[in-house]
């Protein structure tokens, strides 16, 4: 049975898939903030959505232009609009699992700026006491890296930045601002200073709704919120990419992205969420790197059921996990101790907590994501 169904698989779809979860594409005409969303919508998915370094390499090099162009991210200025993020791309803020000092945070940030950005107190180590501190502040900062083997390291930079320089240093130099509890109680980070850390607030939001922290500007005074009239995002292609502020009634181009996974919301079994992909759009959705771990994260999120399907199953006649796809199974997201192998097997992905995979019996009805080409 484990043999000929998985025959079955391979024969109804066997291709080495190289296709992206999403495109974007570069519209040369003059809108509006608003009228580009509009044609987006229209012709595509959204304005363009940028959720790490990958992407922003990707939405370059989608055209040669080099210009000022709209993507998909707007401000809703106030001080209670705001919303507190790690700077590390994928990892949710918990607003329960924080380490602020008494009173903190207070806002109590001098000549008006607000303090949007977040510090650790140098002699609160091991408590690690945090204070908001405005972004435009120079601080020194410890950057985190992560290399392909999983080594994680952590870097104390002794000259002082400001957060958004601070942040930028360890992109370009690491992987990130030092982000998330789980980094933060490390034994090396340490610091005899007070120090930059991964949080920050502010008050945009991106056009399709999704909740991703990624941010790329240029200027300090657009994390800070920048001008009320100033409330639309650009990216700046002829400066890097870096990203800038502007009115949104301004006449740009605009990049749109078009969105190439669906929810399916009805609960089947894994065979029968296979054939329902590859008869209405191409196949149960594959995953093979972080970076799309985190998109389709962000989908799992509307799930109605509390697992959702992948394309990954196992076969116990050739003893190994396979992507429906053909894809390589390089990258994996396995909660501890689920990665055992059993026959009649296939993975899920969990709708919360860290969207982590586990293994579910192949009879068991969720709701899958399948990718449309």
């Amino acid at each position: 049975m484990q043999w000929s169904l998985f025959l079955f698989i391979l024969m109804g779809q066997s291709f080495f898939c190289t296709c992206h979860l999403y495109v974007y594409h570069f519209i040369g005409e003059n809108k509006t903030w608003d009228e580009a969303q509009k044609y987006c919508r229209e012709k595509y998915t959204d304005l363009a959505t940028v959720s790490d370094m990958t992407d922003m390499e990707r939405l370059r090099k989608s055209t040669e232009t080099l210009t000022e162009a709209w993507i998909g991210l707007h401000s809703y200025p106030g001080k209670y609009n705001r919303t507190w993020y790690w700077s590390l791309p994928g990892l949710k803020f918990n607003e329960n699992q924080t380490r602020w000092d008494s009173g903190e945070p207070n806002d109590k940030g001098e000549n008006n700026h607000l303090e949007n950005c977040v510090l650790m107190v140098g002699n609160s180590i091991p408590n690690q006491k945090w204070n908001d501190y405005p972004c435009n502040g120079k601080l020194k900062f410890i950057c985190y890296n992560e290399t392909k083997q999983t080594n994680k390291s952590f870097h104390l930079i002794n000259y002082t930045l400001t957060w958004p320089q601070a942040q930028r240093y360890c992109r370009e130099n690491h992987t990130d601002l030092v982000s998330g509890l789980d980094q933060l109680d490390d034994n090396s980070v340490k610091s005899g200073s007070d120090v930059w850390i991964g949080v920050f607030r502010d008050t945009w939001r991106w056009s399709d709704g999704r909740n991703f922290s990624f941010r790329n500007w240029e200027y300090v005074e657009d994390l800070v919120d920048g001008q009320s009239d100033k409330t639309c995002a650009t990216t700046v292609l002829n400066r890097a990419g870096k990203w800038s502020s502007a009115d949104c009634n301004e006449e740009k181009p605009f990049f749109c992205y078009d969105d190439k996974l669906i929810l399916i919301s009805e609960s089947k079994t894994w065979v029968e969420a296979l054939n329902y992909c590859r008869e209405k759009h191409y196949d149960l959705v594959s995953i093979t790197n972080v970076h799309q771990q985190r998109w389709i994260q962000e989908r799992v999120k509307n799930a109605s059921t509390a697992f959702v399907w992948l394309g990954l199953r196992y076969t116990c006649t050739l003893d190994f996990w396979f992507w429906v796809s053909d894809e390589v199974v390089s990258y994996t997201n396995w909660a501890s101790g689920v990665e055992s192998d059993d026959c009649d097997m296939s993975a899920v992905m969990e709708r919360g907590g860290r969207n982590q995979w586990f293994k579910k019996p192949d009879n068991e009805t969720f709701n899958f994501i399948c990718s449309k080409d």
